[in-house]
């Protein structure tokens, strides 16, 4: 069997190309599927009591994993199926565990101000790593952008007139995110002094390559400044500010649908997640503007 006529990497190639699955989520659908092929064996004839037999493989998984490895399988299957390779779909046999999306971890606004305040007194010195972190900084807590999203932005995203970036996220998505006039001024800082590969195309160069800023690094620089801000580096990372950004926004009364576009999320149920940190202010909303909350009792 050649590489095009194996069901896995036409599955594979299917979500590349008409999903835009990312490389890192291609990835782990690979990981998924070979890990039950080794448990099984030939996966496209396995029936429902093999399936089912995959729970005592994956006993010692958490539910979040289960969870994802069986969404895999029962994506092969429903591909299989449209494909003409299956008659039949046994995925129904797989377990179904129950999980509950964890909440983001979150800082507060007096939090962020205190990183701010510290990364700004550190910019004053106009060296470039400092002035770096600032514009970072500002561009993961004042635009919501993802980690992998803000370290590869290219130099020629950066507006000139337009107060906003274009941004290419999950799957090949492009979008327009805003930049707040703090995020421009850091921005311009960091251009005055911008260091790296000379010629590099990124707006973050690294200095050891024609690549960018890592998000190893950039998670590592997060918390380095956490420390010096006096708080838990446990507590913050890139994907931290990213929570931030949508919960402070919603608090100030952004729209969950706008909250959604500026995040990128294919989904709005993925950014319905915000919305359990502002009940008092929803409880606030619903006494003063239902119609029910001008009548007396």
């Amino acid at each position: 069997m050649t590489q095009g006529d194996d069901p896995l990497e036409r599955f594979l190639s299917m979500m590349a190309v008409e999903r835009g699955a990312a490389a890192n989520t291609l990835a782990a659908y690979r990981r998924d599927l070979e890990g039950a092929q080794a448990a099984l064996g030939d996966l496209v004839r396995a029936d429902g009591p093999r399936l089912e037999s995959l729970s005592a493989h994956w006993s010692d998984l958490s539910a979040a994993s289960l969870a994802r490895k069986c969404s895999t399988l029962r994506q092969f299957y429903g591909f299989l199926v449209d494909e003409g390779l299956r008659e039949d779909d046994p995925s129904p046999a797989l377990p179904r565990p129950r999980t509950r999306r964890p909440l983001p971890r979150l800082l507060s606004r007096e939090e962020v101000t205190r990183f701010l305040t510290v990364a700004e007194a550190e910019a004053e010195s106009g060296e470039a790593p400092a002035v770096r972190l600032l514009a970072l900084l500002e561009l993961l807590y004042g635009s919501g952008l993802r980690a992998t999203e803000l370290v590869s932005l290219p130099l020629a995203a950066v507006p000139r007139d337009a107060p906003f970036l274009h941004v290419r996220g999950k799957g090949g998505q492009q979008r327009m995110v805003p930049v707040s006039t703090r995020a421009r001024q850091a921005l311009s800082r960091w251009l005055a002094v911008r260091v790296g590969t000379p010629g590099s195309k990124f707006l973050f160069p690294s200095r050891a390559s024609t690549g960018h800023l890592t998000r190893i690094r950039l998670f590592q620089l997060l918390r380095e400044l956490a420390i010096r801000a006096d708080l838990d580096p446990e507590r913050v990372s890139p994907h931290v500010l990213r929570h931030a950004f949508a919960t402070h926004l919603l608090e100030g009364g952004a729209d969950l649908r706008v909250l959604q576009t500026l995040l990128g999320h294919a989904d709005i149920a993925t950014t319905q997640i915000y919305t359990h940190v502002d009940s008092a202010r929803l409880i606030e909303l619903v006494n003063a503007r239902h119609p029910l909350a001008r009548r007396t009792s």
